[in-house]
């Protein structure tokens, strides 16, 4: 696994959100981007951490950020959890593992002594393409905090 650290520019990709329109890396690079990968859509600690950052929407608005949310669950899935839910934001369908893979955020799990492949919970904060934050540390329930608060 080779996750992407501050300093990293975030590699050009194109994948579609949940209602399969194409999104472009190339439309946020020159943006304050919070990319947030979770597991899977609708479980517990995933469910959380979304609902805390349409909480708070308005205030990482406020400070320029624009959110985007990844896992490899399909468009219909991403787009039960949006509507449930009312993300304000878009959900990508990363079911091929582009923009997983492009960030090195998949990676061997361990979850009740099993070990597996998954998804790590992590977030990037970038900036004009380049990473300037990464959040490996995500408390699913007060996640906007982290995300405002410098470290």
């Amino acid at each position: 696994m080779n996750m992407l650290k501050e300093g990293d520019d975030v590699p050009a990709f194109t994948t579609t959100d949940q209602d399969g329109n194409t999104v472009n890396w190339s439309d946020y690079a020159d943006k304050k981007v919070v990319v947030f990968f979770y597991p899977k859509a609708s479980t517990p600690g995933c469910t959380a951490e979304a609902c805390n950052l349409r909480d708070h929407y308005k205030e990482l608005q406020d400070q320029g950020y624009a959110i985007l949310g990844v896992s490899a669950d399909s468009e219909k899935r991403q787009s039960n959890f949006k509507e449930k839910y009312e993300f304000p934001f878009p959900l990508l369908a990363d079911e091929d593992k582009t923009v997983i893979n492009a960030f090195g955020v998949w990676g061997p799990k361990k979850f009740m002594g099993k070990e597996y492949d998954g998804i790590h919970r992590t977030t990037f904060i970038v900036e004009n393409g380049t990473v300037t934050r990464v959040i490996d540390k995500v408390k699913t329930k007060d996640h906007a905090a982290q995300i405002l608060t410098e470290v």
